[in-house]
């Protein structure tokens, strides 16, 4: 019978390559149109790659744990003449090899023992991890000459990495014996391979680093939270409260709800806002589209969905992009304060610091009485909104929070 191969799809903008994690079928096993029968995982989450047609598994091509690229053959599917022949007919052309040179990080991984690759290194770039770039400008490391250079690129290793090497060559520059000297301490310590999603979290918090942020805070009265949320079914927790009160105040303010791209300000058109939600291994930011139009009530059954995802590790790509802001509660870490940092394709990040009982001043009855009161934080990129634009945002998301009816 013909075959008709299974590909490893696009599985999101910018992912050029994704690792084999579990494998659910067998050579000879039955399958019906669109099954899943592979778990792949890329820097951003664990998704699944589906049979293009209904057939009988002929053979798996690829293994576990390793890492195949956009396009690769990853087995195929014994299926019948029309099939073979629909794929025949629109079957992928193979992939160019600029795709290589554009993400040169990927291209220097050591994918498998038998597939060893190199890149040239260039001045003034470090190296990538993942998919994407990754600025590096460090002080102890910058002067290296090609030599040492190259031999980053085979260990993996970004400028960033070298930050804590003082060259002893001319000039500071750091020679091959030091950076000799330091893969050897590095290799007596207990270390471990990263995790996809862990790179995918290290590369981004890299990339936010090159932007001007800036961070700002006051307190908030978190008793009509607790108070209302009593009243709810289901009960919202204070961050998504949080996050309804971001959106309604970017929805008020749009100025606000921008990104500056080169020499012009693209305005968002939709609130679209980001909740931080912990995996393992890693921090995944899921984005809530429309937050403004989204009722408290809906908000908590959309997040309990995305928890659940998250912890299997299947937010897809597409449900993490595009956002203008993002909400972290790290209040409840038990942090009362924090200065998170907003993705690089994000303005803003409110964070959210645990609630506390505090005397406060009753001016009726004259005299203190407590109340619970949290820390709330406003880190943005200083480019596209200045501190009292900020200010101005951050005191309106605490007037709705201290009003939640209007929420």
């Amino acid at each position: 019978m013909p075959q008709v191969p299974i590909i490893m799809p696009q599985l999101g903008e910018s992912i050029a390559e994704a690792t084999i994690v579990d494998i659910k079928v067998k050579p000879g096993d039955e399958v019906v149109d669109d099954q899943e029968i592979l778990d792949v995982e890329t820097n951003k989450a664990v998704m699944g790659v589906t049979t293009p047609c209904k057939g009988k598994i002929a053979k798996i091509t690829v293994q576990l744990k390793e890492t195949y690229p956009v396009g690769a053959v990853l087995g195929y599917v014994e299926a019948s003449e029309q099939d073979a022949a629909r794929f025949a007919k629109h079957a992928p052309s193979p992939p160019q090899q600029e795709v290589a040179e554009e993400i040169p990080a990927r291209a220097d991984q050591e994918i498998a023992p038998a597939r060893e690759k190199k890149i040239a290194a260039r001045d003034g770039e470090g190296a990538r991890v993942g998919d994407l770039p990754v600025p590096a400008i460090t002080k102890g490391a910058t002067f290296m000459s090609p030599r040492v250079r190259a031999r980053m690129a085979e260990l993996q290793l970004t400028t960033a990495d070298l930050a804590g090497i003082m060259g002893t060559g001319a000039g500071n520059r750091v020679t091959i014996k030091d950076l000799e000297n330091f893969v050897h301490k590095i290799e007596k310590q207990t270390a471990h391979e990263a995790s996809a999603i862990r790179a995918g979290v290290a590369d981004a918090m890299r990339r936010s680093w090159t932007r001007p942020l800036s961070t700002i805070g006051s307190s908030v009265d978190l008793d009509p939270v607790l108070q209302d949320r009593q009243s709810r079914d289901p009960k919202p927790g204070p961050g998504l409260y949080a996050l309804r009160a971001l959106a309604l105040a970017l929805a008020e303010n749009p100025v606000a709800a921008a990104k500056l791209i080169g020499n012009r300000v693209v305005q968002s058109n939709s609130i679209d806002v980001g909740i931080a939600v912990e995996a393992e291994d890693g921090i995944m930011v899921p984005v809530i589209r429309t937050a403004d139009k989204t009722s408290l009530a809906d908000l908590a059954a959309k997040y309990k969905e995305l928890v659940e995802l998250a912890r299997q590790r299947r937010i897809s790509p597409d449900m993490q992009a595009g956002g203008i802001a993002t909400v972290s509660n790290f209040g409840t870490f038990g942090m009362e304060w924090g200065t998170p940092i907003p993705l690089p394709d994000q303005t803003l990040l409110l964070g959210l610091g645990g609630g506390k009982k505090v005397p406060s001043w009753d001016e009726t009855k004259k005299q203190f009485v407590p109340k619970t009161e949290a820390q709330i934080t406003l880190s943005f990129d200083h480019r596209s909104i200045d501190g009292g634009g900020a200010g101005r945002l951050l005191k309106r998301v605490i007037e709705l929070l201290e009003d939640p009816p209007r929420l």
